[in-house]
């Protein structure tokens, strides 16, 4: 049975009594603990960033389901991977109940409809070789279960994130990642510790899948996006260091190429 710690009351009351540095002291206190929470999951975590490698390696995409602060924070690591890896945008799509408009604003009982979600993962195609992972903190969101529920009824491979034990979305999925994180510092404000671990085990997995299918060479993001003056200047540097050429002649090839992967490949030919 399902143990929603997620849900218990916080170690702390009183809270609008406490001074200011107090309440930052104590929220940096529980904060700690997540990442102790996320080492006792690393062997699921390998499993689930296993399988998500071996389906996109054979060009399979990446999806992630959530509601509120769990659909924003797949969002987010998806809509990052294309300009940090130089991925294509539909390897690694997020989708969240109530559409894109609840990306800013919450869509009242989107998160209720446990048939929405197929209807939203269908008009992406999705198909055997591509992955489906839930993120919920408490586990029990209507509309992840429904989408992990009928992924797998497809064929398709599932995993999860969640923050409590034995929640139903866990005992459904394939792969399940269950970080216990405990009472909120806030009862029941999931945004907080549990939406920090959901946030740092999205990075894991997205960041070690794409290190495996080659986007990353040495500790460098070399098919990184020129999407600003930023990133030409950092990929500028790489580059120079990479050829031992001048900064200038670095940014030129770079611009010119388009990626420093492509400007390192250039050089070699």
């Amino acid at each position: 049975m399902s143990q929603r710690t997620t849900e218990a009351d916080s170690h702390y009351d009183n809270l609008e009594a406490m001074p200011l540095t107090q309440l930052l002291a104590l929220m940096n206190k529980e904060d700690q603990t997540v990442a102790i929470a996320i080492q006792k999951q690393l062997p699921q975590i390998e499993q689930l960033a296993e399988i998500v490698f071996q389906r996109m390696q054979a060009g399979g995409r990446l999806f992630y389901i959530g509601a509120g602060t769990s659909g924003r924070l797949g969002i987010v690591d998806a809509s990052e991977c294309p300009p940090t890896f130089g991925i294509e945008f539909d390897r690694v799509i997020g989708i969240i109940a109530g559409g894109d408009s609840a990306i800013r604003k919450a869509v009242e009982f989107a998160e209720d409809d446990e048939n929405q979600c197929w209807n939203d993962l269908q008009h992406w195609e999705i198909n055997p070789g591509d992955v489906v992972i839930g993120i919920a903190a408490s586990g029990t969101t209507p509309y992840v279960i429904g989408g992990v529920s009928d992924a797998k009824r497809h064929g398709i491979t599932t995993g999860c994130i969640t923050c409590n034990t034995q929640s139903p979305l866990a005992l459904i999925v394939d792969y399940p990642v269950e970080v216990v994180t405990g009472p909120e510092f806030v009862t029941g404000s999931t945004r907080m510790k549990a939406g920090t671990a959901q946030k740092l085990v999205l990075n894991m997995l997205s960041t070690s899948v794409m290190i495996r299918l080659g986007r990353v060479k040495g500790n460098k993001m070399v098919d990184m996006q020129l999407s600003n003056h930023k990133l030409v200047e950092r990929g500028s540097r790489m580059l120079a260091k990479a050829l031992d050429i001048p900064l200038e002649i670095a940014r030129e090839q770079l611009l010119k190429a388009g990626s420093v992967r492509k400007a390192i490949e250039a050089n070699r030919k």
